[in-house]
Formats: C-alpha cells, structure tokens, sequence
C-alpha cells in the first residue's frame, strides 16, 4: 500500500446547488472506481471536508462513469448570493477532496500511471 493524494487515482469537479456544494469524484482508471466505491465513504468525505460542510453528505453512484457524487448539506454560507464566504459557490471543493490522503494497493497505481 502507498499514502497518495485522492488525485493521484482520481479527477474532480464541483460546483453549487443553493447552500450545498456538489463534488464528483471519477476514476482515472475502471480499477480505480471497485477501490473508490468501498474506500469513499460519505462519511471519509464528511470527516475531510468538516471544515467546510456543517451538515451531512450524501453519496450517489455513477457505475457507468466511474463516478461518485457527494453532496455537502449547508457548505455555501447560504448559497451564492447571500454567502460571505470566499467561495460561495464551491467551486475549489473538489480540489480540496483531491488532497485528501488515502492507502492505495500498489497495482492500482501501477495501471493508473500506465493509463496515462
């Protein structure tokens, strides 16, 4: 096992839904989405990104993208006209999940680093 950064063996994307930001997660290799699926838990995200999210997280699967999709409850300040937050839209949420640290089996970083 290696400790890598989410984005070693994943790509993201965020955005904003009224106060929620939403983040996909999408394997950078089919291998990666099996690992991502049991590891990327709801509450692995929460935990990471509490410093953001005041409420729950919900999980949503995308098998046939190879990707997950969390939403963080009451993470915008009020959403992007009222929120005094820098980031009223969530736009750097994504980066911020990549940079969590996970244990990876080494052959799956082996077949993302072939992939490209």
């Amino acid at each position: 096992m290696a400790k890598v950064r989410l984005i070693e063996i994943a790509h993201g994307r965020s955005g904003d839904k009224g106060n929620n930001s939403n983040v996909g997660i999408i394997a950078r290799h089919p291998d990666v989405y099996p690992f991502l699926q049991e590891k990327l838990t709801a509450e692995v995200v929460k935990e990471h990104m509490k410093h953001i999210c005041d409420g729950k997280v919900e999980r949503y699967e995308l098998p046939n993208l190879g990707a997950l999709n969390f939403v963080l409850h009451d993470s915008l300040g009020g959403g992007g006209t009222v929120s005094l937050k820098l980031d009223a839209q969530g736009k750097t949420h994504a980066f911020t999940l990549l940079r969590l640290e996970i244990d990876v089996p080494e052959e799956l970083l082996q077949k993302v680093c072939k992939s490209g």
